[in-house]
Formats: structure tokens, C-alpha cells, sequence
């Protein structure tokens, strides 16, 4: 038997919150029946994301906390289309949480509406609830080298194996990650600038084009690379090594340079953030050096180098 098809605007009348008489609506196997756009209010929306979750067969619990959830998300940033829900409005909403459970709770509601919008309706482009985890995450200043150190690590990689000092400069002092370490190709590096060296960081992958960059390496770097050409003359893949030698190589670099404390890859990494912070407060722009993507949990990560720069001075 079929349903009778009813308007979005006499859902919105009939829905009750916790009314336990389904609204007369089409099934949601028929995706051309769902007046849902990017247009489309958030109390609309919310009617037929509940019409959704009860044609998926969801717990009726599940179905009534995400109903509430999306309510109290409607009363606390108003009634707005969903394509200007942004993540401000996502962090006043869980903001208002009186507890963790209570905050997991509220995410997880809204990742499944913006799930159902993004991934099964395909009316937005966008997820502003992507960069929130379920609790807060406590934020620390990076744990960085200090510059006795860094000069005691440099001396340690130039007696150690030929690849081992432009490796840590290229970690320490551009903040390459290990990944983009492994990847640098002979012809991303060009030596004919006057500064020292070029080195690019490509991407093969359309979805990370953005994360390509052009950074500037000192002379300390164009000699060290130099020497390393001349030992071993990599024809292709600049350093071709797996992840845990770079590991390695670190570790006993640091041993040899008397350094007590764990020394990472990531460490090199934060530490070179840090330096550029000294120099660039820019959020963006930081960014961009670091290849990060621009979201809210990496521009509080390029907040943390900036404080830390600025402790420093």
C-alpha cells in the first residue's frame, strides 16, 4: 500500500517530538520524494532525517535522542538553512553541554544528520561537525628542541650514515613529515638558488594538491645534501628507506648526541613549527609551510606553535 505524500511544511505541523505516531511521509528508498536542499531549514531538514532513521529500522531510542538533539541544535543557533550551519555554530551547540556524556551525545546526533546530508542526499559539500572529536581535546604546548640540542644532533648526523643529516634538517628545520621525507624525489630539490636550495613537496593524489608547497633550505642543507649526492647518488627516490629507518635513524642519531630524551620525527616537526612561528604569526600562512589542511583542529595546532614561540621570547 502506499503512502500519501505530504508536504514538508505539514510534517514540520505534525511532528511531535516524542509522538510515537509516525508522520505520513514517502520512504526514503524514494530519494526524489525528499524535498531536501541546501536551502532547506533546519526544522525541515530534522523531519525528514527522523523519517530517514525510522525507514533504516533505528531503535526507537535512537531515533527520539537524535530528534531532541537536533532540536535543542535548532534552539540554540536558530532556525537556518543547513548550508549555513558552520562550525561556530557546531561549537556553541556542544558548548552548552552540561557534561561529556551529554556533549558525545549532541555530536554524535549531529554527525549522523550532516552524514545523512553529505554522504546519502549529497546536498552539501561540507561537514561542520568533521573536525570535533567526542571530548575536548586538552591541548599542550609541542615539545621542541632546544638550540644546544639541535646543534648537538647536527653534529651527531654528519658522522653518522650520508643520509642521516638532510634528513633531520629537511624534519627539523622545514618540518617535513616523515611520510613527505619518503617521498622526496631528486628532482624536487633544486639547488641553482642563490639561498641554498628549493625543495617541493608534491602530491600525486587531486584530493592533497593543497598540501603542495615550495619551502626554502638554507646552506646548511645544500651541503649536507651535496655530500649526500656525492656518496650515494640516488637516482630517482631521494632517501629510499622505510618508515621505522627513519625511526631508527633518529633515535640513534639522538643517542650519539647525548640527548637523554625521546627524540621523533614529530618532534623535529614541532620543533621547526615553532622556528617558523618566531618569524610568521599568520595563521594561514602557517598552514600552508606546515601542509595542513585548513580546519579548526589544525589552526588550534598552529595556535599552539605560535604560543609556544611567543613563551620563548
Amino acid at each position: 500500500m502506499t503512502r500519501q505524500r505530504t508536504s514538508s511544511n505539514d510534517l514540520v505541523q505534525q511532528l511531535s517530538l516524542f509522538s510515537a505516531e509516525l508522520p505520513s511521509a514517502p520512504p526514503i528508498s524514494e530519494p526524489e520524494a525528499i524535498p531536501v536542499t541546501p536551502f532547506s531549514l533546519l526544522s525541515v531538514a530534522r523531519v525528514w532525517f527522523r523519517q530517514h532513521l525510522i525507514d533504516a529500522a533505528r531503535p526507537a531510542n535512537t531515533v527520539e535522542s537524535y530528534t531532541y538533539d537536533l532540536v535543542v541544535m535548532e534552539q540554540r543557533i536558530t532556525d537556518k538553512a543547513v548550508k549555513d550551519i558552520t562550525e561556530t555554530d557546531i561549537a556553541l551547540y556542544l558548548a552548552e553541554a552540561s557534561s561529556k556524556v551529554t556533549r558525545k551525545r549532541r555530536l554524535t546526533s549531529a554527525k549522523a544528520f550532516f552524514a545523512w546530508l553529505n554522504n546519502d542526499l549529497k546536498v552539501l559539500k561540507a561537514d561542520p561537525t568533521a573536525s570535533f572529536a567526542p571530548h575536548p581535546l586538552e591541548h599542550h604546548l609541542p615539545n621542541v628542541l632546544t638550540a644546544n640540542e639541535q646543534v648537538a644532533l647536527m653534529r651527531a648526523a654528519m658522522d653518522d650514515e650520508a643520509w642521516s643529516a638532510p634528513a633531520i634538517l629537511l624534519m627539523m628545520r622545514l618540518g617535513l613529515g616523515r611520510t613527505e621525507l619518503l617521498a622526496l624525489r631528486r628532482d624536487h630539490i633544486d639547488r641553482t638558488t642563490t639561498a641554498g636550495a628549493e625543495v617541493m613537496i608534491a602530491y600525486d593524489s587531486p584530493g592533497k594538491r593543497g598540501k603542495q608547497r615550495t619551502l626554502v633550505a638554507d646552506a646548511e642543507f645544500a651541503n649536507s645534501y651535496a655530500q649526500y649526492l656525492e656518496e650515494k647518488n640516488p637516482a630517482d627516490l631521494l632517501f629510499p628507506f622505510g618508515p621505522q629507518a627513519v625511526n631508527g635513524m633518529v633515535d640513534r642519531v639522538a643517542g650519539n648526541a647525548g640527548i637523554k630524551r625521546k627524540i621523533t620525527p614529530q618532534l623535529l616537526r614541532h620543533t621547526a613549527a615553532v622556528a617558523m612561528a618566531r618569524d610568521d604569526t599568520e595563521v594561514n600562512s602557517l598552514l600552508h609551510k606546515l601542509g595542513l589542511v585548513n580546519d579548526a583542529r589544525n589552526r588550534e595546532t598552529v595556535r599552539l606553535y605560535i604560543a609556544a614561540a611567543e613563551d620563548e621570547a
